[in-house]
């Protein structure tokens, strides 16, 4: 660890310069400017001086590329970190509490003398703190007190992943404070899919953590949850002609875990018919040979949801293949399909019921219209409200966000890179 004073030495002599381009906003100032925000808010929430010992930490956004509502049933990802983060300067404090001030939120306190989940607690960021300090406790490292401050620019409900990239947060400073570093990032990346299960309360799968916590772009296989397997890539969406867009519906996820629940739970309703946990272990000829009595049993819906998996698991492997020989017209082919999947099969674009407000379709209907039959679009994550993602041709980049923009508002297309490493020390 090294001296908060230091560490601003550092940075007023860009020695730091270089990572922060690589990792944030291709912005040295701007990198800078978060950075020394970082190390102020810290010193000034608890007191610390020039001398403190820290650590800088950084978890990323991520991107799902392809592979939509597969992770829980153990199928396949494809996912890539995104050059926003959350950022952390941390260090111990000798106690037996978690003391976490958030910008622009309360401050979140964690006693360790009990880890076990809060009821009270569910759905709040202090239940992924708490959970994070369990699962480090569960394996045995000694998890003590600690301050941190942290800031992000991972907009909560956006469809980046805020909680993932918090998790991951957590894991990467308690492995660096308290593990000496012995967790690997898939390690990581499943402590903070316990914490988001069993103290959260999000029934959610492992992509959104693995991609935040390995970085970079990768194909992930869950088949068996406890041993994934990441395929890396490099990916130069640029040189490929194309800039990768996340729009914001304008809609809100909140009181939206009933859906997103009830995807995972048709989905294994499906599996049930057949003596299965998982859709990934039930054989697609047998679901197809089945479905007169399938329909009967679980309802159309459940049905379709299963169909989309099954596609989607293949369109998986194709999407990465396409980017790996750098072929264009593929990938973008089969990111519309993985789209027109999600909207017509799984059906993750429009919360039961809505008729007026229909925020998610109108966006996705608005970007197809601004792309002009090039470039390729489809929801962004677990959908319903949130973003939606773009692969938009560079030459057309600022028509397709003025267009975007004067019709969602100002600031709706946001132009990210993916970002090649996941949860990161920046400096101790």
């Amino acid at each position: 660890m090294q001296k908060l004073g230091a560490v601003r030495r550092a940075l007023a002599a860009g020695e730091l310069d270089e990572t922060l381009a690589r990792l944030m906003r291709n912005d040295p100032d701007g990198g800078r400017g978060r950075v020394s925000e970082v190390l102020d808010g810290f010193q000034q929430t608890f007191g610390a001086g020039e001398e403190t010992p820290i650590v800088l930490c950084s978890a990323p956004g991520r991107t799902e590329i392809c592979g939509n509502h597969t992770d829980h049933q153990r199928g396949r990802v494809l996912a890539a970190a995104v050059n926003v983060d959350i950022l952390a300067c941390a260090a111990p404090n000798g106690s037996d509490t978690i003391r976490i001030q958030s910008k622009g939120w309360p401050m979140d306190k964690v006693r360790l003398d009990t880890l076990d989940p809060h009821a009270g607690e569910r759905e709040s960021a202090v239940a992924l703190v708490r959970g994070m300090a369990a699962e480090a406790a569960a394996r045995g490292y000694p998890i003590a007190g600690f301050d941190a401050y942290t800031l992000s620019d991972v907009l909560p409900g956006s469809g980046l992943s805020s909680s993932a990239a918090y998790e991951v947060l957590l894991g990467v400073v308690e492995n660096h404070l308290f593990c000496g570093d012995a967790l690997d990032a898939v390690t990581i990346a499943q402590m903070g899919q316990r914490a988001e299960n069993l103290y959260f309360g999000k029934p959610s799968g492992l992509m959104d953590q693995t991609a935040s916590s390995v970085g970079g772009t990768v194909a992930i296989d869950f088949a068996d949850p406890l041993h994934p397997t990441v395929r890396a890539m490099e990916v130069d969406l640029a040189a490929m002609g194309y800039a990768l867009c996340i729009i914001d519906s304008g809609a809100s996820h909140a009181a939206l875990t009933n859906e997103y629940a009830s995807i995972p739970l048709e989905m294994g309703a499906v599996a049930s018919y057949f003596g299965k946990q998982v859709l990934r272990e039930v054989a697609e000829e047998a679901f197809l040979e089945a479905l007169p009595q399938l329909r009967k049993s679980v309802g159309d819906r459940a049905v379709l949801r299963a169909l989309h998996f099954f596609a989607e698991n293949r369109r998986v492997e194709g999407e990465a293949d396409a980017l790996a020989r750098r072929d264009a017209g593929a990938f973008l082919a089969l990111v519309a399909e993985s789209g027109r999947s999600s909207w017509e099969l799984l059906q993750n674009i429009t919360p039961t019921g809505a008729v007026l407000d229909q925020a998610m379709a109108f966006a996705l209907a608005a970007a197809e219209q601004a792309l002009e039959g090039r470039g390729a679009c489809r929801i962004h994550g677990g959908g319903f409200a949130g973003t939606l993602q773009a692969f938009v041709p560079l030459d057309r980049l600022e028509h397709f966000r003025a267009r975007i923009e004067r019709v969602l508002g100002a600031g709706s297309c946001h132009l990210l890179r993916f970002r090649p490493a996941g949860g990161t020390v920046l400096w101790s």
